[in-house]
């Protein structure tokens, strides 16, 4: 985990990582979330939808940007404010995904961050893309 304290920020810096959607996430945030959509769990009604597989649950992949910001940029002292995502692909178990951001606004007044933020999958095809507001409370 990245310790960034408000003066070690600056714009331009980046972070990222990668992780796996596993089927286990998927039902483990279907019972978390109440979400019983059949496209998420059922095969053979994603498929009837179009779709190789259950779709993974976009709320599950929006939460790899809080592990953005809350692990790694800027980490421990992060405090999320805000978050608007797109989404431009399903994703579904088994995909490795490279979640990343960029700082795009710093406000020192009120020691908030901005983060320019996409996941992109092994082929490099954006699966969503996110603005982040992150305040830093070091205190």
């Amino acid at each position: 985990m990245n310790i960034y304290r408000w003066n070690d920020l600056s714009l331009g810096m980046k972070a990222e990582f990668t992780t796996f959607v596993t089927a286990t996430m998927m039902a483990e945030f279907r019972n978390l979330s109440g979400d019983t959509n059949p496209l998420h769990f059922d095969a053979a009604f994603a498929a009837a939808a179009g779709h190789p597989a259950p779709v993974g649950f976009g709320m599950l992949t929006a939460a790899f940007y809080s592990t953005l910001v809350g692990v790694h940029l800027p980490g421990a002292f992060a405090v999320l404010h805000g978050i608007d995502v797109d989404f431009h692909r399903p994703v579904y178990a088994g995909d490795r995904l490279t979640v990343s951001g960029e700082i795009t606004f710093l406000s020192d007044a009120v020691r908030r961050v901005e983060l320019s933020a996409t996941i992109r999958d092994d082929s490099g095809r954006r699966m969503s893309r996110a603005r982040i507001r992150v305040g830093v409370h070091e205190h």
